[in-house]
């Protein structure tokens, strides 16, 4: 059965927030990686925003995962009023994310195709469904490994 992780958008302030998330959870961030740690000529991220958030993963119970990340600049400040999250589902398999992201991306917008992540370890899509819902399908083979265990 696949898992639904809340994954929110920060405007710079994602590590601060999620110490803070970590103080009232408690637990290890299971995932931290900075811009710096992915260099992406086509996707230039300004040097003052090299040490923010690409992806912060902080498990909550046995199953639950709440992730985000900080917007960079060049996409814009996101309003924090509105549509400062994703609806995140970490598969069970690479099929069951490829069914899950072809299913529901159906009359919606490709951010990023399904496939491959080697930067993140990760089998990886993100779209914006037809309803204007925006989605991550992700399968990590350890992560899926060690949860079955």
């Amino acid at each position: 059965m696949a898992l639904i992780n809340p994954h929110i958008n920060f405007n710079g302030n994602a590590e601060e927030a999620f110490n803070f998330y970590r103080s009232v959870f408690g637990g290890e961030f299971a995932k931290i990686i900075r811009f710096k740690d992915l260099p992406n000529p086509g996707f230039p991220i300004s040097e003052h925003e090299q040490n923010n958030i690409m992806l912060i993963a902080l498990p909550i119970g046995k199953s639950n995962m709440l992730m985000a990340n900080d917007v960079p600049e060049i996409l814009g400040k996101t309003n924090e009023n509105e549509n400062r999250s994703k609806i995140s589902i970490s598969a069970d398999s690479k099929e069951e994310a490829e069914r899950l992201f072809n299913e529901l991306s159906v009359e919606g917008e490709i951010e990023g195709p399904i496939g491959d992540s080697p930067s993140m370890g990760l089998y990886f899509g993100c779209f914006r469904d037809k309803y204007g819902i925006e989605w991550i399908v992700t399968f990590d083979q350890h992560f899926a490994v060690n949860n079955k265990e």
